[in-house]
């Protein structure tokens, strides 16, 4: 991607872009099968277990028809739209309508601090619920709950047996297990995955147990 690749177009239509690239999907309902990742940059947040702190800052700027033929030299149709926070770029709406107009499925990675009624009800948003671990519990926005439907799912990080705790009593004080798709992760080098198996078994909780699949393949490699 070069800098001046959109000089001549628009800033209106362009989004900043830290990557775009080609692997399988780690996480969530589609783990495992190969997608495009498009990786906006910056991101509001700062959670203690990020793994994309590097889309912070930086990127280049690329217009919506340039990330939308990145997004079709694969031959695939799945899309993960990430960050960062990508909804943080407000125009970030448009490249999703755009993806699922050309067939794409469609997924959204977002923090749950931004309000997401206004995504293209297409998209499957996978909506990371903020543990007090993560140091950024307070921008929970709880709103978003009551636009997901079971085409979204809903994203716990556990670091600790606290986070677990927390999160179990928010999922059931809010009854969240039977009206949505809901995941619980192990952070990565903080929380252990049998650990945290054994405990959803013994609460019978309904939910996913997921582990990050493109680690264990291939470690903390940006862009895989």
């Amino acid at each position: 991607m070069s800098s001046n690749s959109v000089t001549l177009q628009s800033r209106q239509d362009s989004l900043k872009i830290t990557e775009i690239f080609y692997s399988l999907q780690g996480e969530a309902r589609d783990a495992g099968k190969p997608t495009v990742f498009i990786r906006l940059t910056g991101c509001p947040l700062r959670c203690v277990y990020c793994d994309s702190a590097y889309a912070f800052h930086g990127g280049e700027w690329m217009h919506i028809d340039q990330i939308m033929e990145q997004a079709a030299a694969y031959r695939t149709r799945q899309v993960c739209v990430t960050g960062g926070e990508p909804l943080a770029q407000k125009r970030c709406h448009g490249l999703l309508t755009r993806l699922c107009d050309a067939g794409f499925d469609v997924s959204l990675e977002t923090s749950g601090a931004i309000d997401v009624s206004g995504v293209d009800p297409r998209v499957s948003r996978v909506l990371d619920i903020k543990t007090p671990d993560s140091g950024e519990q307070k921008r929970n926005l709880w709103s978003n709950l009551d636009v997901l439907t079971r085409h979204d799912q809903l994203k716990f990080v556990i670091c600790s047996r606290q986070d677990y705790d927390w999160a179990v009593q928010e999922i059931r004080t809010r009854d969240l297990e039977q009206r949505l798709n809901i995941l619980v992760s192990p952070a990565w080098g903080q929380q252990d995955a049998t650990e945290l198996a054994e405990w959803v078994l013994a609460d019978q909780l309904q939910v996913r147990v997921q582990l990050q699949l493109h680690k264990l393949l291939w470690g903390d490699v940006p862009g895989k």
